[in-house]
């Protein structure tokens, strides 16, 4: 018990100390709201897509910092006409059903089942993101739902993972009986620490993995 209070704490703290480096060079740079928006709409595709995880703390931050600080100076000013998102929304929606859920060597998503609910809970919000996109009369708001789902896109892409010298589609090489325990129990409690921009995940303690 110990051992997943420990590993979700870390993860909370790992995620904690990045977010608030993003929020004050935010409201320096006068950004606060489309900061927020932009991580608000990305964290709502995050949750069940998933994606990479930087191995160094600082990999993290400069990337999340390239993401969420130069984005929505791109969403304040991009207008993007209502053709152009009708036709990115099919291919969008494609990649993210293909690419979608990418797990990490720390948390491989070995469960069978849960991969296609993450799967198709990430398709219905991608489909609703893209519909909000096009519908939306706010420009800056709009281009968040666009953005949030390219980073995703971004972050599955499995060159991305090589890029982070990660490993990618990892439930196919961790035994299904060592990790299958895990899920259930510290998946949703040690992942929430760590869901936010690109962290770098704490290392599984020992004692879970056995």
């Amino acid at each position: 018990d110990k051992d997943k209070i420990k590993y979700g704490l870390e993860g909370l703290y790992l995620t904690i100390t990045k977010l608030i480096f993003i929020i004050i060079i935010s409201i320096i740079l006068g950004i606060f709201k489309e900061v927020v928006l932009l991580l608000l709409t990305f964290n709502g595709i995050r949750l069940t897509a998933f994606g990479v995880h930087a191995k160094r703390s600082i990999d993290c931050l400069i990337s999340s910092s390239l993401f969420f600080i130069l984005t929505p100076y791109i969403c304040i000013n991009l207008t993007i006409p209502i053709l152009i998102k009708e036709i990115i929304f099919v291919p969008i929606i494609v990649m993210i059903g293909i690419l979608a859920p990418a797990d990490t060597e720390k948390r491989p998503l070995i469960n069978k089942k849960k991969r296609t609910i993450y799967k198709v809970l990430s398709i219905i919000i991608s489909i609703i993101y893209m519909t909000l996109s096009i519908v939306i009369k706010n420009n800056t708001l709009s281009n968040c739902f666009i953005f949030a789902l390219i980073i995703q896109i971004i972050i599955m892409l499995p060159i991305t993972y090589k890029l982070f010298g990660v490993s990618y589609n990892n439930y196919k090489k961790i035994p299904t009986i060592a990790l299958a325990a895990i899920g259930a129990v510290v998946g949703t409690v040690a992942y929430s620490g760590c869901a936010f921009l690109l962290l770098d995940e704490p290392e599984m303690p020992a004692s879970l993995i056995d």
